[in-house]
């Protein structure tokens, strides 16, 4: 049974100790990736990488939800695109970066980043 993971993300104990990961540091990880790709103007909620440090863990998980299933991560996101952008092109980028992003920051799998378009930005 899948479940939303609200505590800490707890990596395998290796050496002396074991290491914890904040589910709101997976959230951000993503979000600062989707961040990343050109087109995508800010984060459902109206984070871009500017103001993103000023969200707060329940803030941050209405743009970015973590899910864990037996050490496997799904992270579904809502962003904003900027008008122009190719949206199906724009979101596997999405995709590709933020699983990139945690798999390589922290060691967990990730099986699916599922993108949800909330919005066009259209320009000033």
């Amino acid at each position: 049974m899948e479940k939303e993971v609200q505590n800490n993300t707890l990596l395998k104990a290796k050496g002396i100790g074991s290491v914890k990961i904040a589910d709101d540091v997976v959230a951000k990880i993503a979000a600062l990736a989707a961040l990343e790709i050109d087109g995508v103007s800010e984060m459902a909620g109206g984070y871009t990488s500017e103001n993103i440090d000023k969200a707060g863990p329940k803030n941050i998980q209405k743009s970015s939800k973590i899910f864990l299933n037996e050490g496997k991560v799904r992270v579904d996101m809502s962003i904003l695109m900027d008008y122009s952008y190719n949206i199906p092109a724009t979101s596997k980028q999405v995709q590709d970066k933020v699983k990139s992003s945690i798999e390589s920051m922290t060691g967990l799998s990730v099986t699916d980043v599922n993108v949800r378009i909330a919005g066009i930005k259209m320009p000033d």
